[in-house]
């Protein structure tokens, strides 16, 4: 493959497809949230890692440690619950959410790639039939992937089909009069 950069003719020896991934599969979605993800993230990790840090110095410093306990209690409230609860709480509500879906169509396997704790990408493989879709919808879930919640978005989909297909949407519906009778029999 020939392509003109400037004038200058370049020449690729590539010969897989750019969204494919030797391991995981063919890429069938990608996140746009991701860098802002990873953003909110780091920030808040660094300001809990720094109030770490300065909190003897400002206690040293001001002497808010030598005051009443009321004081005391309510200081240390305020700064553990930005120090600690922010960063878990961010972590709880985006962990679940994907950068990248490949599909493999030989095993008919995903690999959901997301951030863990460490903010390091974690690939989670799943069948199709492991994909349940929630009863009522969930504000940061839009389907489990055996137990883990998984979030995406169906319009960032480059194929619907693709979306189609993780959903089980293409699965021909089978009703079955017999069973429903039998449970509403038992109630």
């Amino acid at each position: 493959q020939v392509t003109s950069f400037q004038g200058v003719a370049v020449r690729s020896l590539c010969t897989s497809n750019p969204h494919e991934h030797p391991e995981h599969g063919r890429l069938v979605y990608k996140g746009n949230l991701a860098k802002a993800v990873l953003g909110v993230r780091f920030f808040s990790y660094s300001t809990s890692i720094f109030n770490l840090f300065m909190m003897p110095y400002i206690m040293l410093k001001t002497g808010i440690g030598f005051e009443s306990l009321f004081i005391q209690a309510a200081f240390y409230g305020l700064i553990g619950f930005f120090t600690f609860v922010t960063p878990v709480t961010l972590h709880v509500l985006t962990k679940g959410y994907v950068i990248r879906l490949y599909y493999k169509d030989e095993m008919d396997t995903y690999t959901a790639i997301t951030y863990n704790a460490i903010l390091a990408e974690k690939a989670t493989v799943f069948h199709q039939k492991d994909v349940k879709i929630p009863d009522i919808t969930k504000m940061f879930t839009t389907f489990y992937a055996k137990t883990k919640s998984m979030l995406v978005n169906p319009t960032l989909f480059p194929n619907p089909q693709d979306y189609n297909h993780l959903m089980g949407y293409d699965k021909s519906f089978y009703f079955n009069l017999e069973e429903e009778k039998e449970t509403e029999e038992r109630k």
